[in-house]
């Protein structure tokens, strides 16, 4: 019995390689193909394939968002990530959100058969690259760092979402009913709790730990 595979990628190009590629395993089938996040979660629901190859940053709903809500419809599902991001912040949403595998698009045609016969078989599989990344990230991290947005308090995890989304200072303060200046001391606290800089690197941190989601 064949493998039932889908893949969902925003590139067509990619994706259509991705397909071609594996037309030539004698034990894999591509059932289907998605866009996007949410067109994602249709198919799925709908073909019911074995593996999802997804990627990460994708339109109306990254791959970290789609993963989680696919592994809470079906936990059976296999999904492995393939995208051309390596940072660890990428790699340890993907996990946490449930996936499989994790595999960079630079991938050879072997890992991303062996990738599809393990994750089916109920092992899990990093590539190599993405491997040292996890090792690394697991024996270098500082306790108070493994999850600094835990740390915030929740009118701060409100106002960073707000700032994510785009909203301006005074914005927020209308929506939440309280002042400028007060908006702005949070917005203090939240860049030096996670460590950031500008309002780009708190639309970065956001998408990368999934609690936005790409239009």
């Amino acid at each position: 019995m064949k493998i039932k595979v889908l893949v969902a990628d925003d590139h067509q190009l990619f994706r259509e390689g991705l397909i071609n590629l594996l037309q030539s395993a004698e034990d894999i089938e591509v059932i289907g193909q998605a866009e996007d996040g949410e067109s994602a979660i249709e198919r799925v629901n709908k073909l019911k394939p074995d593996v999802l190859l997804i990627d990460i940053a994708m339109a109306k709903m990254n791959g970290i968002e789609a993963t989680k809500i696919l592994k809470g419809q079906m936990p059976e599902l296999k999904i492995i990530a393939v995208s051309m991001h390596s940072d660890k912040q990428y790699v340890k949403g993907m996990l946490e959100a449930g996936a499989d595998g994790y595999l960079l698009k630079n991938c050879t045609y072997r890992q991303l058969t062996d990738a599809i016969h393990s994750t089916y078989d109920g092992k899990k599989f990093l590539s190599e690259d993405i491997t040292e990344i996890v090792i690394e990230g697991y024996l270098h991290a500082a306790p108070e760092e493994s999850d600094k947005f835990s740390q915030l308090s929740e009118r701060e995890k409100e106002i960073f979402v707000l700032l994510a989304e785009g909203g301006s200072t005074r914005e927020i303060g209308e929506q939440l009913f309280i002042s400028v200046k007060t908006v702005g001391t949070h917005k203090q606290h939240i860049l030096e709790k996670l460590q950031l800089k500008t309002n780009s690197d708190i639309v970065k941190y956001a998408l990368k730990k999934g609690i936005i989601q790409l239009d």
